[in-house]
């Protein structure tokens, strides 16, 4: 199932060996940098980190709110009501994206407005069973003022460590616009770092610039797709802010953006600091106001989505006895550390931690972040060698399906290192970030998969991208299970 192997070329090098000089610097597996992970990955964990924070806060203070009414109120199926209802209005309005640091006060309105109503509607269902006791007034007023004061002290804390971290690790991001109103925009975000975002380049049409001011940073100016797409992997680019003043360009732009997954952020630098519209108060960056531009959502995404939970859910419940005994056996035979974490890159460059059962132990961090083959197979334990050859080394993988780092199906995910060098040396290579990564693909149930040439895998990757549906999803699973069970797979 899986298209990278560690298993020498039979001619004594794999044909993507890496040069000697190295065109991009090397980040080391996570569990081998000492559990540091890149700052890409740092953000990403923030990111996810942060919502699952706040979702906490919000079903924490209905929980504890409804210690107020009496026990016999307190049914179960309405307290986990209470929370689900809470989250999800809360969800309705966006309150749980990550989009800026933002202030407990700008959203307080939209946070109190929804408690109130929730428990109206809770103290209206009560009063409409005779068997439970309606809610008096005072104590629904009390719920309310629980409710929203635990909400607030929790949102007001995720809040404030949300606003720390923006202000240590600032969102790498593009400026898309003229280069001469670009510099000023990004020389008054620069001067305010809390913004939480850092400009690392200008997209601009090049032919038709004037030589910008003096007074602004020096930042590279990039005028084509390719320039583009290179700018976002080295940089790990989130964020484009789109500023007026159209482009040839702009259009092509956008969708590598899209592609990549990069939130873009319709920027207004002549405009006042505060729009007009109550409710938006809080869009604003350095005093400049902004509008985040709603992603262009590929259709069938949540279809794939869907697949992905339904089948891997599926697959680690029925497979927990086999992933059992091969941890157990690796184990026993080859002591701790079963377990074998390495930084991958996902959809739209953004790295993540890849699991996979232990078969061979790197001699250091340099060898597992750089080296494309292992030629010592032959001395791996027998048990080691068959995990490799049935893929149940890579069974732990169903894990990052679950939880949204990676697909069933996609483009085999690579190494920072490699993911740096094959772009620059094979066309198409960058493209194939367009998707999440997967554990089987196009390019593997076509014999692509170990010791291959990288440019027919891209290519394979692309066309799978670019003819997505979800039948072939269905039936590149189909045939990738009957190459396992005809033991092809290795």
């Amino acid at each position: 199932m899986t298209a990278e192997r560690t298993v020498a070329s039979p001619a004594g090098q794999p044909r993507a060996t890496a040069p000697s000089t190295l065109l991009a610097s090397v980040i080391p597996p996570r569990a081998e940098a000492g559990g540091r992970p890149s700052p890409a990955g740092r953000r990403a964990a923030a990111r996810h980190s942060s919502c699952t924070s706040l979702l906490a806060a919000d079903g924490t203070a209905a929980v504890v709110s409804t210690l107020v009414i009496a026990p016999v109120q307190r049914h179960p199926l309405l307290v986990i009501a209470l929370a689900a209802g809470v989250a999800a209005a809360n969800v309705r309005a966006g309150l749980y994206r990550g989009d800026a640091p933002r202030l407990l006060l700008d959203d307080w309105p939209a946070i109190g407005g929804r408690i109130v109503v929730i428990w109206c509607v809770m103290a209206a269902v009560l009063a409409g069973f005779p068997q439970l006791d309606p809610l008096p007034a005072g104590t629904l007023a009390a719920c309310v003022a629980l409710h929203c004061l635990l909400a607030g002290a929790g949102r007001g804390l995720v809040y404030w460590r949300r606003r720390e971290a923006a202000a240590c690790r600032p969102c790498p991001t593009l400026l898309i616009g003229p280069e001469t109103l670009a510099r000023p925009v990004a020389a008054a975000l620069l001067r305010h770092p809390r913004s939480g975002v850092r400009p690392v380049g200008i997209l601009a049409d090049k032919e038709l610039e004037h030589p910008p001011d003096d007074d602004g940073p020096d930042l590279p100016v990039l005028g084509t797709a390719d320039e583009l797409r290179r700018a976002i992997l080295q940089n790990g680019v989130r964020r484009a802010l789109l500023l007026e003043g159209a482009a040839p360009d702009r259009a092509a732009w956008l969708a590598v953006l899209g592609e990549y997954g990069c939130g873009v952020w319709e920027f207004d630098p002549a405009a006042a600091p505060y729009p007009a519209r109550s409710g938006d108060a809080a869009r604003h960056l350095a005093g400049f106001r902004y509008r985040p531009r709603p992603p262009a959502r590929r259709r069938g995404s949540a279809g794939k989505r869907a697949l992905d939970l339904v089948v891997s859910g599926t697959l680690l419940v029925l497979t927990s006895p086999v992933l059992l005994v091969c941890a157990v056996w690796l184990r026993l035979a080859e002591g701790p550390g079963v377990v074998f974490r390495q930084e991958r890159v996902g959809k739209g460059g953004k790295p993540f931690t890849l699991l996979k059962f232990r078969t061979h132990r790197p001699s250091d961090a340099m060898e597992s972040a750089t080296r494309w083959s292992v030629a010592d197979e032959k001395r791996m334990a027998w048990f080691c060698r068959f995990l490799r050859r049935t893929s149940l080394d890579e069974l732990l993988q169903l894990w990052n399906v679950f939880r949204g780092d990676m697909s069933l199906v996609g483009p085999r995910p690579e190494r920072p290192y490699f993911v740096m060098q094959f772009s620059q040396t094979h066309p198409g290579y960058a493209e194939r970030h367009r998707m999440p990564t997967g554990i089987t693909g196009l390019a593997q149930i076509h014999g692509l998969r170990g010791d291959t040439s990288i440019e027919d895998r891209a290519r394979f990757d692309n066309a799978y991208i670019d003819s997505w549906s979800l039948w072939q999803d269905i039936s590149i699973l189909v045939r990738t299970a009957a190459a396992l069970v005809r033991s092809t797979g290795s």
